[in-house]
């Protein structure tokens, strides 16, 4: 007998529609299994999607899917949406080569209306959505499905500025559970904690209580009350002065309530503002007691939980991120004036522990991007050593606060660029494929890439040193296994090092390349140069390099174009210097989501791929000739 006798009969919305709703509890309850199952056996994002179940059924009960557009903001929160869409057999291999992705993309599926990973975009799309509707003359809804998190993001906010104009039917939907990644900061967290608690929680509870005992002819009534009790018991709510109709707080665990809630707001004319509490990791103990702990789990035992691994005779490589908490505590010590800044990245970043010894430097800012780095110059003009802990993918979008804010002026701001690479499961809106080519041509910026774990520790030290801006980019994962010194000491600014002597090819290696560029360089007999520096580029080394080799070979895992390659091109031709030059990198698409080590290994980035395009390249050159082995 099948453990999911009514989920397996959903084969899309329209099945999920024809469901008697005395059914819906019961699909919850299987839905909710079926994705604890599933995200046991991959790994994925987990405490979400436990919360969203009830909401997504309702959702897609209630509306017309996919004519009725549902956007997901920033899309880890569904998993449910895809199983309900025709994806239930997809999960088995959710994230990995070849499988679906663990965010919505429109390619994927008629029902992803939009493509999301990063936050607080699903208002602004909602509303072109709606715009587009009515200038076509469609009826379809469009619902913006955001979280509490994602609403401290400005872009949220910025769309909410211009609903009221619009006049569209755009209905946002927050998804209210108190988290980010983190516990949420800030205002708006504390603003809507007072709209759950005292009289007006209670006011509005018992209005929805009393449309589900009404009968239908009476529901408008009901809705006509609630409005009158919101206006007697508070002054207009935030959204409400942006112009919306604002309905909530609801219970979003009870059917019932969202159907009969959701149905109601379909039926109203123009921006509507829906707001639904949830609770991260709901129906599984473990995952509602540690949301944080169980947002990305990897794979793991459901009856058992994230057991604690046993103790290993040898002790783990640390990670990237780690070397990175752990120089940034060090420091702090050294010097007071070090404040770390986070965009809500407190874990992923590797600052708990920093959060911890020093409350009173560290500064959460919530999904706020451009805020982050504009207060780290701010901090800067007056004195303070500021370090922004941010992905590579993150900080793409605060680019014009780095430019202007930060370099234009010359502050000396830290940027801990974690995730630099292809970072695997999260696919290509996680991947830091850019951050090489955006950072290398902006002035006064110096920009580093460490080989190992060592190497990073020393960087950061180095980049807190200089008097302007400075980023250190580094790959997700523990390193190849350098001992980490706890001294620190800094690295001669725009100077590499030669790691291996050979003949006739050299490899000039950025950051994480250096590891198979040196198992390459072995196979081939060549020379091989840890760079260090994108900026300043070591134009001696390029130099000396070029004028004693017969082929130069750049190799870097950041697109090629505009990269560290095309910086040694650059270097080339100002000193006039004609030499055959290969370029490897990431390729000119955007690479899916998948395990890293095959993802690099597809880009021809792992050694085997850096000996065979340099072997092709001097075949084309001499095809009798072959690079001997080094003596």
């Amino acid at each position: 007998m099948s453990a999911y006798p009514l989920l397996e009969t959903i084969n899309d919305p329209s099945d999920l529609r024809r469901l008697d709703r005395k059914q819906l509890p019961e699909l919850a309850e299987e839905l909710r299994r079926f994705i604890l199952e599933s995200v046991s056996k991959t790994g994925g994002h987990l405490s979400s999607n436990l919360g969203t179940v009830e909401l997504t059924i309702a959702l897609h009960y209630v509306f017309t899917t996919p004519e009725d557009r549902i956007i997901w903001d920033v899309g880890h929160q569904t998993y449910g949406h895809k199983i309900l869409t025709g994806r239930r057999a997809g999960m088995a291999r959710l994230r990995q080569k070849g499988g679906i992705a663990g965010f919505p993309r429109r390619e994927e599926s008629p029902y992803d209306a939009f493509g999301t990973a990063h936050s607080s975009t699903s208002i602004s799309a909602a509303l072109g959505m709606a715009v587009a509707a009515r200038q076509l003359g469609r009826d379809n809804r469009a619902i913006a499905v955001i979280g509490d998190g994602a609403m401290t993001g400005g872009m949220a906010f910025e769309a909410l500025n211009n609903v009221k104009q619009s006049g569209a039917n755009v209905i946002v939907v927050l998804n209210d559970n108190d988290m980010s990644i983190s516990e949420n900061v800030g205002a708006l967290n504390n603003y809507l904690a007072k709209l759950m608690s005292g009289r007006f929680y209670a006011a509005t509870k018992k209005t929805a209580d009393k449309i589900l005992s009404v009968s239908p002819p009476m529901k408008e009534l009901a809705k006509r009350f609630e409005g009158h009790a919101k206006g007697m018991l508070t002054p207009s709510t935030l959204f409400e002065e942006f112009g919306l109709n604002y309905t909530g707080p609801i219970d979003g665990h009870n059917l019932e309530v969202l159907i009969e809630t959701l149905t109601n707001v379909k039926r109203l004319d123009g921006p509507q503002f829906l707001h639904v509490v949830t609770r991260k990791g709901q129906g599984y103990a473990f995952a509602e007691d540690d949301p944080i702990a169980y947002h990305g789990p990897g794979r793991f035992d459901p009856g058992v939980g994230l057991a604690k691994p046993a103790p290993a005779d040898a002790k783990p490589r640390p990670t990237y991120t780690q070397v990175f908490g752990d120089w940034l505590c060090d420091m702090a010590k050294l010097d007071r004036r070090l404040v770390g800044i986070t965009p809500a990245m407190r874990e992923g970043s590797g600052m708990v522990r920093f959060s911890r010894e020093h409350p009173d430097r560290y500064f959460d800012v919530g999904i706020a991007e451009q805020h982050a780095v504009t207060f780290a110059a701010g901090l800067a003009c007056d004195g303070m050593k500021p370090v922004v802990a941010i992905y590579s993918t993150f900080l793409q979008r605060a680019y014009d606060q780095l430019i202007h804010d930060v370099a234009l002026q010359n502050l000396p701001v830290v940027f801990a660029l974690d995730r630099g690479g292809l970072v695997g499961a999260d696919g290509p809106t996680h991947h830091g494929a850019f951050d090489i080519s955006y950072l290398r041509c902006i002035p006064n910026l110096t920009v580093m890439a460490p080989a190992d774990e060592n190497e990073c520790r020393q960087m950061l030290y180095t980049g807190f040193t200089l008097d302007g801006p400075s980023a250190v980019r580094y790959p997700r994962g523990a390193g190849p296994g350098t001992e980490v010194l706890a001294p620190m000491q800094a690295l001669p600014v725009g100077k590499g090092e030669v790691r291996r002597e050979g003949r006739r090819i050299a490899i000039l290696a950025f950051g994480s390349m250096v590891r198979p560029a040196l198992e390459a360089g072995a196979e081939l007999g060549a020379t091989v140069a840890n760079m260090r520096f994108v900026k300043p580029l070591d134009d001696e080394l390029v130099l000396r390099l070029a004028t004693t080799h017969e082929l130069v070979v750049t190799v870097e895992e950041n697109v090629l174009e505009g990269g560290a390659g095309s910086a040694v091109l650059e270097s080339l031709a100002a000193q006039g210097v004609e030499v055959p030059v290969l370029q490897l990198g990431l390729p000119d698409h955007f690479v899916e989501h998948g395990d890293p080590a095959q993802l690099l290994a597809d880009c021809g980035l792992d050694a085997a791929g850096i000996a065979r395009a340099t072997l092709e390249r001097l075949s084309q050159g001499d095809a009798s000739q072959r690079p001997g082995m080094a003596a």
